[in-house]
């Protein structure tokens, strides 16, 4: 199975060789010779988070909060989207994007490094996929996970489900 072409690979050699790319269509929202693709803010948040997730250490995407009504959220048929894009902000423009990444580290994880690895995972990951450049991935680490301190999502299922509402404090 031949390897999938890059956009770096497209510039340099496009199809049907004429040695120069249309104007525009090297961008995920430009415009080429026979249309448009826009990608939506979602697609490059998924991606993000995925490839953030490749990289070891990592404990859990967005805050506390954010986990909390995420995990809320997925209990409810039709609540939203799912976890991978969960702790991601992207801005996608018609060549560039800029993604901001929210994280729980593992306890004794050098954050330096992790934060280095995940930044390359996400661009090369995103730009490969969706051919943006990506300018920039702002990494907030938001916590560290220790390893005696139980998930969110095990609090929830640990809780004893009766049927009824429970009780507000």
């Amino acid at each position: 199975m031949p390897d999938t072409p890059t956009p770096a690979t497209l510039a340099k050699h496009p199809p049907g060789g004429t040695g120069a790319s249309p104007a525009g269509s090297d961008g995920a929202g430009a415009t080429g010779e026979r249309g448009r693709t826009a990608l939506a803010v979602g697609v490059v948040e998924k991606i993000a988070g995925m490839a953030a997730r490749e990289i070891s250490g990592i404990h859990a995407l967005g805050s506390g909060l954010s986990r909390t009504f995420g995990a809320m959220r997925d209990r409810v048929p039709g609540g939203g989207r799912g976890g991978v894009g969960r702790g991601i902000k992207a801005e996608v423009g018609e060549k560039q994007t800029a993604i901001d990444i929210a994280l729980v580290v593992e306890y004794g994880v050098v954050i330096p490094e992790l934060a280095r690895q995940v930044r390359e995972n996400i661009i090369d990951a995103v730009e490969r996929m969706t051919g943006l450049e990506v300018v920039e991935v702002n990494i907030a680490v938001n916590d560290v996970h220790l390893p005696d301190e139980p998930d969110v999502e095990e609090e929830e299922a640990e809780e004893p489900s009766s049927g009824q509402r429970p009780k507000l404090k």
